[in-house]
Parts: structure tokens; sequence; C-alpha cells
């Protein structure tokens, strides 16, 4: 369900961060199919993809990220070994107007990647800049519209800044990312800690 031939071809750029835009990485037919059997989300915000239920389509989209061939694919191409790496991927149905504050992603990821769904993008709003900066929204050195099967990546890091102009309606996105696997484990060990810390302050309160 995804033109590797494209991705192979376009090249990663590196300025302000390492990023890679494939604009038909969905092939139309299989854009056509995954909308067809899209999660039935009626809530703006991103949902945990084992959250929702979809359509066969959909199932298979999902099947085909977390294979081998797509790992290999993006670790040619970012020059990191991410098949040890674990994945979480998130879909979102709706946009609103506080979403796209200009923000770099939590070091657990280490590649995050965005495909779009939307038909078409006739919008100013919702077009995902990846900027220069933190303070500036228009200095950026690319613009991706979210539309039309387009895929989005880029390797996190301590300046990897990205948002997009105010929109509130419908934009049909699923986020995926490898994750750090250490810095996963080290949050789990501080969450453990914390929550025993919490029980042994309630066992140790008067009743």
């Amino acid at each position: 369900m995804l033109d590797y031939n494209a991705f192979d071809a376009a090249p990663l750029k590196r300025d302000p961060f390492e990023f890679i835009v494939v604009p038909e990485f969905i092939p139309s037919d299989a854009l056509e199919e995954l909308n067809r059997d899209f999660p039935e989300i009626s809530e703006p915000g991103s949902y945990p993809i084992e959250s929702l239920s979809y359509g066969p389509a959909f199932q298979r989209f999902v099947e085909e990220l977390k294979g081998p061939e797509m790992t290999r694919h993006f670790s040619e191409k970012f020059g990191i070994d991410l098949t040890d790496h674990p994945i979480m991927a998130t879909v979102r149905e709706y946009c609103q107007e506080s979403d796209g504050a200009i923000h770099t992603d939590s070091k657990t990821k280490v590649i995050t990647i965005l495909f779009y769904f939307n038909q078409e993008w006739p919008h100013e709003g919702g077009r995902l800049r990846l900027l220069r900066s933190a303070e500036d929204l228009e200095d950026y050195e690319a613009e991706v519209s979210p539309e039309g099967g387009a895929m989005l990546a880029f390797r996190r890091s301590n300046c990897s800044y990205h948002g997009h102009k105010p929109f509130s309606g419908h934009r049909r996105i699923l986020q995926m990312h490898w994750v750090d696997p250490k810095r996963i484990a080290k949050n789990e060990r501080k969450r453990r800690s914390l929550w025993w810390k919490f029980r042994k302050a309630l066992e140790a309160s008067p009743s």
C-alpha cells in the first residue's frame, strides 16, 4: 500500500533538521480504500491505534507500517537501525484551532512519521511547517499540505521545531513514531518509582 520506489528516490534533507517528504507515498487507489476503512472518530484529539476500530484495508495498512520492509527502508534512509525500536501510532480525524503550536517531539521519539489522508486541501491553515526556530512560524524550510497520501518523516532533535497555522475541521492523519527503548524503560521505572512513593505516602498518612 506504500510506494517505496518514490520513498527511495526522495532526498533526505538536513536543514534545519533531517526530514523527508514523499507527496504520494500512499498511491491514489490505496488512499481511496483507506479513507473508506478509516477509523470512526467523533471527537478532536489523537487516539492510540489499539483503541480504535477500522476496516480491513486500514488493518492491512497498519500491519505494513509495523512490518520489516517499512523498518528497513526508514533505517537505510535515516542511517539508524530501527529494528529493535518499539512503534507507537495514533490517529486523528479532527483538528482544533488550538492545535499546531510550535514544538519539538518528546525525547522518547526517534523518528516521527505523518501520513495524510484528505483527498485535497484548499485551506491555508493546517499545513505543517518545518521551522528554523521556536519563535517564528513564518521562518520555515518546508511546508507540507496534509493531502493526497503525502508522507512527512523527520528525525527528532532539540531543534526539530514544527507547527502550523490554526485550522478547525477534518484533517485526517496517522502519526507514527519509532521510540527509544532505553528511554521508554527509564520512564517506566520512574513511573513505577513515583507510584511506589505515592503508595507509601498514603500508607503513612493518618486515617
